[in-house]
């Protein structure tokens, strides 16, 4: 079992930047593909990016391409999601994410944060 714990959410202005981290404990034995989702209330959730545990296979929703970096410290077992020029539509609820293999994440994960509120105003 692998127990994410998100953190890093508030209120920002559009234009902003916010930060997230998630903190990862448990089975952490094994090279999780690592990633961010989002879901606004009344959307369906989406997958924003994705990261390989050496960072060889990332991946960015267009929407966010751009504006959003992820990034991982294995030796912390912290992964980032680093959100700039933030938009009203970006306005959702973040939540980490574990998977065995990328292809899972095009679908969901295998292990999920609680989730972190990113709330962007104009």
């Amino acid at each position: 079992q692998v127990q994410l714990v998100e953190s890093g959410g508030g209120s920002v202005q559009a234009g902003g930047p916010l930060r997230l981290s998630c903190v990862a404990s448990g089975y952490t034995d094994r090279y999780w593909y690592m990633g961010w989702f989002r879901q606004a209330p009344g959307k369906e959730r989406e997958w924003v990016p994705g990261i390989s545990y050496r960072g060889g296979l990332i991946y960015y929703a267009g929407s966010v391409k751009g504006r959003f970096t992820i990034s991982r410290d294995n030796a912390r077992k912290l992964l980032y999601l680093q959100m700039n020029s933030l938009k009203p539509e970006d306005t959702a609820m973040y939540y980490c994410a574990a998977a065995r293999e990328i292809g899972t994440m095009r679908v969901g994960a295998n292990y999920w944060g609680q989730g972190t509120q990113v709330t962007v105003s104009s």
